[in-house]
């Protein structure tokens, strides 16, 4: 009975956060069309798109709790979000619309409060990826993002994020004699954190390690994981191209959503990065965008994902060999590609 209430609870609120997600969508277009009716970018999807991605949604939702089901993570992981939270940014999330919209209409990608410090960052960095105000590079993107990405994809983020515990678990094994504490995992470009809970969740013991270039995302990191039981998440502000960390020192790493606002280039070294360190026998988890290469029938949607949030790097993600990069870096196994409704995963392993 038990266990049939919490799927009810966990089946409800994922369906409360799709109707809140097109709600809110549906709102700001109308606003949107009201104030500015010629300047909407105009990417119609078909009914069978439509009806394509409901069933990935799904099927996320169930793979999503069969793996709490079965001792992937524990169910409370399921219910982790700060919904409270959430609403009670919505109305600074509302304000922010119009200068986003603006800044859209007249595609000023670069355009920073007063104060915001840019210098010392690489170029391709500072950006305001998906218009949003500061791009990564204050408090006040940071306290709104996680629920800005939670509305873009229907309230299915987190459920996406997840998809990298399993392989993560499963990794470990390779380690099992070593005690639970000394197993060290990087999630590189960790943001706001929210994966690093899921990764603290599973595994309570392990010690964890997160670096990401923004000071303010960081911050927020560090607010997230305050409250988590255990030894200390070790936050550090630094470059996925050149990682403050020695050869050979992690049992896993993993990279949720950064590849697709990487150069190509950068993208290589970044990989190239992550083998560095890694220990033998380790594991490299990346989450990211589907690309053509799995899900050629959304074609049409990763144009419009470019053209409407500005990606600047989206469109030569797209088309982008990942595993070709992988074993051009050094991985020796590269498992098959899982896509989980719009995100894609690889799991490559270091010779022991």
């Amino acid at each position: 009975m038990a266990d049939t209430i919490t799927k009810l609870s966990y089946e409800t609120l994922q369906k409360g956060k799709s109707y809140l997600s097109f709600a809110h969508k549906t709102l700001s277009m109308q606003v949107r069309k009201a104030l500015k009716p010629n300047n909407l970018p105009a990417w119609p999807v078909p009914p069978e798109l439509i009806a394509k991605l409901q069933k990935r949604s799904a099927d996320l939702q169930v793979t999503d709790w069969q793996d709490a089901e079965r001792g992937v993570y524990p169910t409370d992981l399921l219910f982790d979000e700060p919904w409270l939270d959430y609403l009670a940014q919505y109305p600074a999330m509302v304000i922010d619309m119009p200068s986003i919209w603006q800044r859209s209409d007249n595609k000023k990608y670069q355009e920073f409060s007063k104060g915001i410090e840019t210098e010392g960052y690489p170029s391709y960095y500072v950006q305001n990826f998906h218009h949003q105000t500061d791009g990564y590079l204050s408090d006040w993107s940071a306290s709104l993002y996680d629920f800005q990405v939670e509305i873009l994809f229907g309230g299915t983020a987190d459920a996406m994020r997840r998809r990298i515990l399993a392989p993560l678990k499963q990794s470990l094994q390779a380690f099992s004699n070593l005690p639970a504490k000394q197993i060290k995992i990087l999630d590189a470009a960790c943001g706001t954190a929210r994966t690093l809970r899921g990764v603290r969740s599973m595994l309570p013991q392990a010690s964890l390690f997160g670096v990401d270039l923004s000071g303010a995302y960081l911050r927020k990191a560090s607010e997230q994981l305050a409250d988590l039981p255990g030894d200390l998440v070790q936050l550090m502000q630094g470059n996925v191209e050149e990682l403050p960390y020695m050869d050979n020192y992690f049992h896993a790493v993993t990279c949720v959503f950064l590849f697709h606002e990487l150069p190509e280039a950068v993208r290589q070294k970044a990989i190239e990065e992550y083998f560095r360190v890694l220990k033998p026998g380790g594991t490299l988890i990346i989450c990211d965008s589907i690309q053509m290469s799995d899900s050629p029938e959304f074609e049409m949607m990763m144009h419009a994902f470019y053209e409407t949030f500005h990606e600047p790097y989206y469109r030569s993600y797209m088309e982008d060999d990942l595993v070709a990069k992988l074993h051009q870096a050094g991985f020796a196994e590269v498992l098959p590609t899982e896509v989980h409704f719009m995100s894609k995963y690889l799991v490559a392993k270091k010779a022991a």
